[in-house]
């Protein structure tokens, strides 16, 4: 049997509406006697013949699986930021309380204890980590955890403060909608 076609035999058995995502350290388990440049190849060639999409760098979708369209950026964060503590805010939690007026379409918005990065996920969008010093403990009480997005998600005050700290734009700001969470 041709690598590819088992490889995907393999994917289709673990790929479900809730597990749709995959990284690449995943992936490889179910090849493990290709070299890592062969393995390589294997996804790019995958990904050319619509088998595979990828989301960014290391992370995959399996696209004939009905998965959650609308969460695929949101999923694809949850994945990137789970070794760091993150927390969606600032633009995104406050356009979702409609405090902002504009809403900013396909991109979110986290607080990460790592690095600040942009990662760019073609077709689905965008992820902004920005960085804080903050430890959970000193925000938890203004958290939740979204189960559909599979991220914590600040309130609306935190995330104007969020704002404030760190100097984001603050001009779409709706003073009189964010007076009624305050």
């Amino acid at each position: 049997m041709q690598a590819s076609t088992h490889f995907m035999k393999q994917l289709r058995k673990l790929a479900n509406a809730d597990h749709y995502l995959f990284s690449a350290r995943q992936l490889e388990v179910l090849l493990p006697e290709h070299s890592a440049s062969a393995f390589r190849s294997l996804l790019t060639r995958l990904c050319q013949r619509g088998k595979l999409n990828r989301v960014c760098r290391g992370v995959y979708l399996v696209p004939e699986v009905a998965y959650p369209r609308g969460d695929v950026l949101y999923h694809t964060a949850a994945m990137l930021g789970a070794d760091e503590f993150c927390y969606l805010s600032l633009e995104s939690v406050l356009s979702d309380a409609g405090v902002i007026s504009q809403i900013p379409l396909q991109h979110i918005t986290l607080m990460t204890s790592g690095r600040r990065q942009s990662i760019d996920c073609g077709k689905w969008g965008s992820i902004e980590w920005i960085h804080t010093v903050r430890r959970p403990e000193e925000v938890v009480g203004h958290l939740h955890f979204d189960a559909r997005i599979r991220l914590w998600r600040a309130d609306v005050p935190l995330a104007m403060e969020d704002m404030r700290r760190t100097g984001r734009s603050q001009d779409l700001i709706q003073m009189e909608v964010l007076d009624e969470f305050i």
